[in-house]
């Protein structure tokens, strides 16, 4: 690989009229100058495609633009982005979400500092309308034994090479990994000997409101309780082990939206007032972004 290598970012794009514009400036930003940015467009029903085709018809060199007859859901968006990357490396970006303007030059250089390693995340800071929350930070050394109780790697966060993805065949358009393509992925990450590494600080801002709650669903802790299953066997782990965090996600699949939001804004009170020595957070079930 050069000292210098193409970065492709991909980014299922789904009626995020209102957040799409932001997404593409913090791109359009960033330090690194050796990118692409291939967005898919997932049958929008709102003016997502045309916001993205000004920025396509503006930067044609930079941003190539993809659009499905009809909503096929962000797995399947994802891979014909993936068919379209030109760049040795892949970085993902979710369309309601801000990278940080250093984000892909610190993630190049770790990759290229660090051959033993095919993938890299990094830390969140969460924002929403009243400002930005307490900083979410992954897991200092990411392993299989972590998809155990969670995840080990914030999905729009990270960064790998184009080839890793070619091994894995890309994301599964199965019917139990919609919203969960994220978990499928490091189950099948670490069944083929790929090792990750998480950069312990915040280069990317995650919307939290209350629309990327309603995304959690029953339907989605549901599909993530049977990609978990599918993946404790490819992994070897005994399904006992599965008990517990499929109970906890199916609670949190009852729940409703408002209730989880309620309870967000007074941990997010707690946690500002909790000036010294915070807790630290580690990753919960990111998938459903």
């Amino acid at each position: 690989m050069t000292d210098h290598p193409k970065a492709s970012v991909i980014m299922g794009i789904y009626n995020c009229e209102e957040t799409l514009q932001e997404a593409i400036e913090s791109i359009l930003a960033q330090t690194y100058d050796n990118w692409e940015l291939i967005m898919c467009d997932d049958g929008s029903t709102d003016q997502t495609y045309d916001v993205a085709k000004r920025y396509q018809e503006r930067y044609p060199q930079k941003i190539k633009l993809l659009r499905n007859d009809r909503n096929m859901k962000l797995a399947f968006a994802l891979n014909r982005c993936l068919a379209e990357a030109s760049g040795e490396l892949v970085a993902r970006m979710d369309a309601d979400d801000r990278s940080c303007p250093e984000r892909l030059q610190r993630q190049v250089c770790f990759l290229l500092g660090r051959p033993d390693i095919q993938l890299v995340g990094t830390a969140m800071r969460p924002f929403d309308a009243n400002g930005f929350h307490q900083i979410m930070r992954p897991h200092p050394n990411p392993n299989k034994q972590l998809l155990v109780r969670g995840a080990p790697f914030f999905h729009a966060t990270i960064m790998t090479y184009k080839h890793v993805y070619d091994a894995l065949g890309g994301y599964s358009i199965e019917k139990r990994a919609e919203r969960v393509e994220d978990v499928d992925l490091w189950f099948r990450f670490y069944a083929h000997g790929f090792v990750g590494a998480n950069i312990d600080e915040p280069l990317y801002e995650v919307r939290e409101d209350l629309s990327a709650i309603r995304r959690r669903t029953l339907s989605a802790r549901i599909h993530s309780i049977q990609t978990r299953a599918v993946g404790y066997k490819l992994l070897g782990f005994p399904l006992r082990r599965l008990v517990k965090p499929a109970f906890v996600l199916f609670i949190k699949g009852l729940t409703p939206p408002c209730v989880t939001s309620f309870v967000k804004t007074i941990r997010t009170k707690s946690q500002r007032n909790n000036i010294v020595n915070p807790p630290r957070k580690t990753i919960s079930d990111q998938s459903t972004k």
